[in-house]
């Protein structure tokens, strides 16, 4: 298998344009341009199904101000988002009653009014 090479967006474009006008021999290309050949396959498939948004390097961590492609996508943002938020809400929750237990008083009572273990004395 050919070792392949680092390409700019530039030249994985010119790379597929080729390509499709080759008939999509994509072995042709993979000598031409020194790539493997399943590099250039799957650049051809993923530039016909997204355009030139599929070329791009989307290794690593998107950019937070990156529109997202595709809906699909854009629903996948929101829902890691909401829980995200979730699990800080919970986080926060469990936090606060940790803390109040360590003071010796109930969840959701004042400062004032400490947690006596046993009979309450109310009815």
């Amino acid at each position: 298998m050919k070792q392949g090479r680092e390409t700019t967006l530039e030249e994985r474009i010119q790379i597929v344009t080729d390509c499709i006008a080759g008939g999509k021999n994509y072995g042709e290309m993979a000598l031409k341009y020194q790539v493997s050949y399943q590099q250039v396959r799957s650049w051809t498939l993923r530039f016909e199904q997204m355009g030139k948004a599929g070329l791009e390097d989307r290794r690593g961590r998107r950019k937070k101000d990156q529109v997202p492609r595709t809906e699909l996508e854009k629903a996948q943002i929101e829902i890691e988002q909401l829980k995200h938020k979730l699990y800080l809400a919970e986080m926060e929750n469990g936090l606060l009653k940790n803390w109040t237990r360590s003071k010796g008083e109930r969840p959701g009572r004042s400062e004032t009014a400490p947690y006596i273990s046993g009979y309450s004395g109310i009815p």
